[in-house]
């Protein structure tokens, strides 16, 4: 059996995952000094990257207890390798002088070579979540690797959006579908292989292809049952992924609802319609999304106090609020609930940082943009939920502003991965447009 690989750790990759260190078997870790040193700017905060750095370097001084690292490292756990904190090395012999700037990246990387050189009995190989600095590895010839433990298969994301399974029905099982007293039938009569939970169906009739009966596998009755079309607060779906959409919106069995798909289909605003619908139903709402601030700026560059500092980030949140107001005159019962939730504070705009440690009883949960959220951050937030809450969770994974998340890994992709056919869950993906002609254009075009 050949000697244990050694991976170098980014900074991100632990930013990314602060137990990413007990993932890694039996193989050994080398961290950085420089990653120590980028991980003590980040210890300060009440994000995410904060709370991960934080978790990082408990995790770090539990298992040094005192003790120095020694030239072998110190035991990470049982049936697992051993972990060293390794000075910075300079780039040497011809890569001296490779790289101009002296930065972090640079110094990660000449210490990932430097470990290789002096271990060259054993694979080694540098692994960070940073494109960038991936490129530059391969350059020069060293090993590196994404960091890949929570990477979903390509495969599975892409099953993920053709999830609506379309096939033809025989004439008498649509007929009971959508006429028969129950609106279900056995699902033997419709399929071959038993659905899994929340399975959902566009049946055609064999004699006018074009005609589509929504259906989905409800496993609490072991049948398949048909989806109608709902309305929510002056909202009706435009198409029959949204019918399929808003009828898990409304289902109380569903206690846990992801809406994936790209802008203007409708994700926001379906979720939002659907828990003005059901308000009576839970003490609060709350509407959310990750704060992600481009560029690498700090949030307090922003005016103001920290409600002004947070508009921005929440303003779209409240556009689609002023959508589903606008269906109704200002005068009407329906415009001025929404007016009167608002203040006495039923429904509730504010960041997500804000649940951390929070239990959330009796409350339908909204958060938008959940593509930016890591798999980690998404189950922090699922685990907040008390008895009687509804979670929705919306986003579009082709549209990630994270640096270090991407299709594959993000929370949201994580989410339908892990959870499929489980019967509290429904997942569903909106494939058209529905903002307007204009935005689809521009959807499909450029």
């Amino acid at each position: 059996m050949g000697k244990p690989k050694i991976f170098v750790l980014d900074t991100n990759v632990i930013l990314h995952d602060h137990k990413a260190i007990r993932k890694f078997r039996d193989n050994d870790l080398v961290i950085p000094v420089a990653v120590i040193e980028e991980i003590d700017n980040f210890k300060k905060g009440t994000d995410t990257l904060s709370y991960n750095a934080r978790g990082f370097m408990r995790d770090l001084d539990r298992i040094t207890n005192g003790k120095e690292f020694g030239p072998e490292g110190l035991p990470i756990g049982k049936d697992l390798g051993r972990i060293k904190v390794e000075p910075n090395h300079p780039f040497e012999g011809e890569y001296a002088g490779f790289f101009a700037d002296d930065i972090p990246d640079h110094r990660i990387l000449s210490t990932a070579m430097w470990v290789r050189d002096h271990h060259p009995e054993r694979f080694v190989a540098l692994v960070t979540k940073d494109i960038n600095l991936r490129m530059k590895a391969k350059a020069i010839g060293m090993a590196v690797q994404d960091y890949l433990t929570d990477k979903i298969e390509d495969e599975r994301v892409e099953e993920a959006q053709r999830e609506v399974q379309v096939m033809t029905a025989p004439a008498d099982v649509l007929q009971d579908l959508a006429y028969g007293p129950e609106n279900a039938v056995e699902w033997r009569r419709a399929v071959k292989v038993q659905p899994k939970a929340n399975q959902m169906f566009k049946f055609r009739w064999e004699q006018a292809q074009e005609a589509i009966v929504c259906a989905r596998y409800d496993a609490t009755r072991d049948r398949i049952v048909l989806v109608k079309g709902h309305e929510a607060y002056g909202i009706r779906p435009r198409n029959d992924e949204q019918k399929f959409a808003l009828e898990a919106l409304m289902n109380p069995k569903v206690e846990l609802v992801s809406l994936t798909g790209g802008a203007g289909t409708g994700k926001t605003l379906l979720a939002l319609a659907a828990a003005l619908a059901q308000e009576q139903d839970y003490e609060q709402i709350y509407l959310s999304r990750p704060t992600v601030i481009l560029g690498n700026q700090d949030i307090g560059f922003l005016p103001g106090d920290q409600k002004q500092k947070m508009s921005p980030f929440l303003q779209p949140l409240m556009d689609n609020l002023n959508v589903i107001k606008s269906q109704f005159r200002p005068a009407s019962r329906e415009a001025q609930r929404i007016e009167a939730m608002l203040s006495q504070e039923k429904l509730i705009i504010e960041p997500l940082a804000y649940i951390r440690g929070r239990s959330l009883g009796r409350c339908f949960f909204i958060i938008d943009e959940a593509q930016n959220l890591t798999p980690h951050e998404m189950k922090t937030i699922i685990t907040r939920a008390g008895e009687g809450t509804k979670m929705v969770f919306t986003g579009d994974i082709f549209q990630i502003d994270q640096p270090y998340l991407d299709q594959w890994s993000n929370g949201l992709t994580h989410l339908g991965e892990k959870l499929y056919g489980q019967p509290l869950f429904q997942h569903v993906f909106l494939r058209k447009g529905e903002r307007s002609e204009l935005s689809e254009m521009a959807a499909k075009l450029l």
